[in-house]
């Protein structure tokens, strides 16, 4: 079995792999399950921003302006998001039944705005979208992964590998909202645990650390020590129902 890749121990930021940009979605059974609750997951999500702001992804370099681009998860790299998930009743039971998917959520970029082109944090997942409310097909709304470019549609899913380096854009004069989800490939689900706290790890010193780039070795030896305590961590948080 090949190792999972990722990007804290790996400074070149072009991620070479063999997989496509682009993959099926629906060879998850996870898939069609999500799409016949899309009503009730847009409503859900519409309900929810009648009282609540998403919160502007940390990393604003990764935007052509800032606070473009926001989010609120229902599960991130393991960790149940329980006070958010009280908010999402129907997507949050549907998505406890499906182990795998290591992360859930709601993405928002706001008009005419851009998301930089970046690579993702591991090649163990793939990165699926479904389209809640989206403004325009391509040119005008879309993703590009290794140069090839795709456009959401409400109520449908797209997989891709987000190790590669992509970029996305909304030129349009409304805001485009997507469901994001993250789901262990099979070949690595028995690394499951080991890939959530070595990506949680590589978050932690990115909020902590203006530019890892500056020095990788000091990056790479933080990392291998800190993620057996951050692994441990996830276990304490969910048991402890902290978020």
């Amino acid at each position: 079995m090949n190792k999972p890749w990722f990007s804290i121990y790996d400074f070149s930021f072009d991620y070479k792999g063999n997989e496509p940009p682009f993959s099926d979605p629906y060879q998850f059974k996870w898939a069609s399950d999500f799409e016949a609750l899309y009503p009730e997951i847009k409503k859900e999500l519409e309900n929810y921003l009648k009282d609540h702001h998403l919160a502007s992804y940390f990393s604003a370099s990764m935007v052509s302006q800032k606070n473009t681009w926001k989010t609120v998860s229902l599960k991130t790299w393991g960790i149940e998001m329980n006070r958010v998930q009280k908010e999402f009743p129907k997507t949050s039971t549907l998505l406890s039944q499906y182990p795998e998917i290591v992360s859930a959520s709601f993405s928002l970029l706001e008009p005419n705005s851009n998301i930089k082109p970046h690579c993702g944090d591991t090649n163990a997942v793939y990165r699926c979208h479904m389209g809640i409310d989206v403004p325009a097909g391509l040119p005008h709304c879309g993703i590009k992964v290794q140069g090839e470019s795709k456009s959401w549609e409400n109520g449908e899913w797209f997989a891709f590998m987000d190790a590669y380096v992509h970029e996305a854009w909304n030129h349009t004069d409304k805001a485009r909202l997507v469901l994001i989800v993250d789901v262990i490939r099979e070949e690595f689900k028995s690394k499951q645990e080991s890939v959530c706290a070595t990506v949680h790890t590589s978050l932690f010193l990115q909020k902590r650390f203006n530019d890892l780039t500056n020095s990788p070795v000091f990056a790479k030896v933080s990392a291998r020590l800190l993620k057996p305590f951050i692994q441990l961590g996830i276990f304490v948080v969910n048991k402890l129902r902290y978020y």
